[in-house]
């Protein structure tokens, strides 16, 4: 606006005034042509064949022993390739999991309390540059512990960030992540370094990290849809803005509609409910007016 007015006389004519809502839908029309022709489709492969399947079945049904790998290897050896992803749908789907020992949810209700998850949340500013964001929540409570924000997240910079949200003798007795290559010996070596026991999830199971991931369903939805990112320092911001209303003002389903971090207020008179903008009007906290 300012070159305009210094150019032409009837500046203002030609601006466009426009909504928010438009402004984000400029910007997703633009996001999703840039990620169409980053993402164009390849020729792929045929697919797998009934016969293929059928034997496969065969296979998984006869021999109860054999995992994916097994069978994988013995159809390598009637020349036929096939990944372990294929082997173990058709599989499953004869005879079952096996469950062995205690299940996967019993164990975090039982150490929900010593129990940290952390993931990393992928975002891009305004320019389609990817930002980082890495959180460390707990499954108790469901408090934020920690958020942080880069667009290079380096293995060290990963193993800081478990650092800074272990201070003091802070550290949980479990701490789940994912099997991504941004972790790396270094992050476990830190872990086992303040006595923390890190259990890797199993490749292609997002839900054994549950979670974390609905924690960052809930920050795509409620904040970043919503956003437009300038900059990292600018995610920071927003990001640790959000955390800081998710543990101390939203109530959360899975504890029983409990705030993470409820602060007891004093006693008000009751008249009236005043409420507190979040995140620049996006969300508002409700309390009673003293």
């Amino acid at each position: 606006m300012v070159i305009l007015a210094s150019l032409a006389e009837r500046w203002r004519d030609t601006v466009l005034l426009v909504q928010p809502d438009t402004v984000l839908r400029w910007y997703r029309e633009g996001f999703r042509l840039f990620w169409r022709r980053k993402t164009r489709t390849t020729r792929r492969g045929p697919r797998t064949g009934f016969e293929v399947m059928s034997l496969i079945e065969q296979m998984a049904r006869e021999n109860v022993l054999w995992g994916a790998e097994r069978i994988r290897g013995e159809l390598l050896k009637l020349g036929i390739r096939v990944c372990k992803r294929t082997i173990q749908k058709y599989a499953y789907a004869v005879r079952g999991p096996r469950p062995r020992g205690q299940s996967w949810t019993t164990f975090l209700k039982n150490h929900a309390h010593q129990t940290w998850a952390c993931d990393f949340l992928q975002t891009y500013d305004i320019f389609f540059r990817p930002v980082f964001a890495f959180f460390i929540i707990e499954i108790g409570s469901r408090e934020v512990v920690h958020v942080g924000v880069t667009r290079s997240p380096t293995q060290a910079w990963v193993a800081q960030q478990l650092r800074n949200a272990t201070p003091c003798d802070t550290a949980p007795r479990f701490l789940i992540r994912d099997n991504d290559t941004k972790f790396g010996h270094v992050f476990d070596d830190v872990a086992e370094g303040a006595g923390i026991d890190v259990l890797r999830t199993p490749y292609h199971a997002p839900k054994a990290n549950a979670f974390c991931e609905r924690f960052l369903g809930s920050v795509r939805r409620e904040c970043l849809d919503h956003i437009l990112i300038l900059s990292v320092g600018h995610s920071d911001r927003v990001l640790r803005e959000y955390v800081q209303y998710f543990n101390k003002m939203r109530p959360h389903q899975g504890v029983g509609q409990k705030v993470p971090l409820a602060s007891v207020g004093e006693e008000v008179d009751r008249a009236s409910v005043r409420p507190s903008p979040v995140l620049g009007g996006l969300h508002h906290e409700y309390r009673w007016a003293a």
